[in-house]
């Protein structure tokens, strides 16, 4: 496999456990070439009161069969 696309094809075919450890392999060897995460996000507390309010609205549709 030589390309990014090929590896992307190859990761498509493990099984979930598989995947999950790849991506630990994956972290570990960014994390010791210095790598740096991304910082992470901020949301408001009116955005994250807006998914909620969202989310209970969907489930309560759902439990009325709508």
């Amino acid at each position: 496999m030589n390309t990014l696309a090929e590896i992307e094809a190859a990761a498509d075919t493990l099984p979930a456990e598989e995947k999950q450890e790849l991506i630990l392999f994956l972290a570990t060897r960014l994390r010791s070439s210095g790598v740096k995460l991304p910082p992470p996000r901020k949301f408001s507390r009116e955005q994250i009161a807006s998914w909620i309010a969202e989310d209970e609205a969907e489930m309560q549709r759902f439990r009325e069969g709508a």
